[in-house]
C-alpha cells in the first residue's frame, strides 16, 4: 500500500508562507527532566514571540499525551513513537509557517536526532533546559518524583529510567541558576536572529 502514496505539489509552499508572515519558521525543542523548566520556559518565549507579531504554538508532553498520543506508554517503546509522532506534527506546523515550542523530557538522543532529521538541521533549535535530578526532585512541580519513590510510577526519567543529556545542543540553559525570565531571554537572544530573516 506504501508504494501507492503518492504526496501531492501545492502551490503555496513553506517559503510563501514564510514570506507572508515575514518571519522564518523553525521547531524549538526543550528538553531537559520533569521539573526543570522545559514547558515554564517555552511558554514565556511563546509570549514574548506572539507578542512581537510571531505565530507561535507550543506542544507540550501532557497536552499531546491527553489527545494524540493517548494510546502510548511510557515504556521505551512508547515513548519512542511519542516523539516520532511529534516530531511529525512539528514538521507540518513548520510547514505551515509556525514557529513551534516542543516541550518534551525526550530521554533519549536517538529520538531527538530522528526529530532533528525529520524536521532538517535549518528548521531544528535544541534546548537543554538543565537541572539535576536532585533540584528537580525537590521541586517535583507534578509530584511526579514522589510518586516513583513510593513506586506509584514506573520508568519515570531520572530515576528508574535514564536521561540522555545532549552533548551539543543549541543552547543550553542552567535553570538552577538563571530565573525563568533570564532563561527565556537566552532563548530570545539565540532564536531571533534565526527566525526575523525577511525583515
Amino acid at each position: 500500500m506504501a508504494k501507492n502514496i503518492i504526496p501531492h505539489t501545492f502551490k503555496i509552499s513553506k517559503s510563501n508562507r514564510n514570506k507572508s508572515y515575514q518571519h522564518k519558521s523553525i521547531l524549538i525543542w526543550f528538553t531537559g527532566l520533569s521539573g526543570s523548566g522545559k514547558s515554564t520556559i517555552a511558554n514565556k518565549v511563546e509570549e514574548q514571540l506572539f507578542n512581537n507579531g510571531i505565530k507561535t504554538y507550543v506542544l507540550d508532553g501532557d497536552n499531546v499525551r491527553k489527545g494524540l498520543n493517548s494510546d502510548l506508554t511510557f515504556s521505551p517503546e512508547g515513548r519512542k513513537e511519542n516523539i516520532r509522532r511529534i516530531g511529525e506534527v512539528a514538521s507540518l506546523m513548520v510547514d505551515a509557517g509556525i514557529v513551534v515550542l516542543a516541550a518534551f523530557v525526550s530521554p533519549y538522543r536517538e529520538d531527538r536526532d530522528r526529530v532533528k532529521a525529520i524536521l532538517g538541521s535549518d528548521n531544528y533549535f535544541e534546548v537543554y533546559v538543565n537541572a539535576s535530578v536532585e533540584v528537580c526532585e525537590v521541586r517535583d512541580v507534578k509530584g511526579l518524583y514522589k510518586k516513583a519513590r513510593a513506586g506509584e510510577i514506573s520508568n519515570m526519567t531520572g530515576i528508574s529510567s535514564p536521561y540522555e543529556a545532549p552533548e551539543n545542543p543549541d543552547l543550553e540553559i542552567l535553570t538552577e541558576e538563571l530565573s525563568v525570565e533570564d532563561s527565556a531571554k537566552s532563548v530570545l537572544d539565540a532564536v531571533l536572529p534565526l527566525i526575523k530573516t525577511y525583515e
